[in-house]
């Protein structure tokens, strides 16, 4: 066990690490992901659905996920295609040694609402966070691009009723980021005592 001190310094020291503080070329052990990912398998989810399912990109994989979403991207931005945003959809993911596309898939229980399948996919995020910082490594969870996109769910292999909810970069830092700020907590928490 570890002391609640430590784990309180560990998750408030936790920093989301972006593509450009990322080593490119340098590649995270398989073993290390598969750790990581199996530690997101053990997030709390209702009626133990496990809505979650992870695709990993690594090696030439990088190349394919780069390749499909900023052509992508170009097909369906119409008037609001921005040039930049195309390039960092193409070489983004090159900077990462692995890009996991984090889905849900819709629980089959009807009693279940669909927020509560999202939510436990979240959680199993913050278990990745929380996993890839144990590690020393960065990690930076993406909705941008084409996670929204209805026409993205094919490559992904997603049904009618499930999501992709965004893309989780890995990788060695090779510049951290600076330290963080959060609200005092009196300002998001409120008491109910009597």
């Amino acid at each position: 066990m570890i002391s609640p001190e430590l784990f309180n310094e560990f998750v408030r020291n936790r920093r989301s690490v972006f593509p450009d503080q990322m080593e490119a070329g340098k590649k995270v052990n398989e073993h290390i992901i598969h750790e990581i990912l199996t530690n997101a398998l053990w997030a709390p989810n209702h009626g133990h659905e496990e809505p979650w399912h992870f695709i990993v990109f690594s090696g030439e994989g990088l190349k394919k996920l780069a390749h499909f979403q900023s052509e992508l991207y170009k097909a369906e931005a119409g008037e609001s295609f921005k040039e930049g945003s195309y390039q960092k959809l193409q070489t983004n993911p090159l900077k990462a040694s692995h890009v996991v596309a984090i889905t849900m898939r819709r629980s089959k229980k009807k009693s279940i609402p669909e927020i509560e399948d999202i939510e436990a996919v979240a959680c199993a995020v913050e278990n990745i966070y929380l996993s890839v910082t144990a590690y020393g490594l960065g990690g930076y969870w993406t909705t941008g691009g084409v996670t929204y996109y209805e026409s993205a769910k094919l490559f992904f292999n997603l049904g009618e009723n499930d999501k992709l909810l965004g893309f989780f970069y890995i990788g060695h830092v090779s510049s951290p980021s600076g330290r963080s700020r959060r609200s005092p907590i009196n300002e998001k928490v409120s008491w109910v005592n009597e």
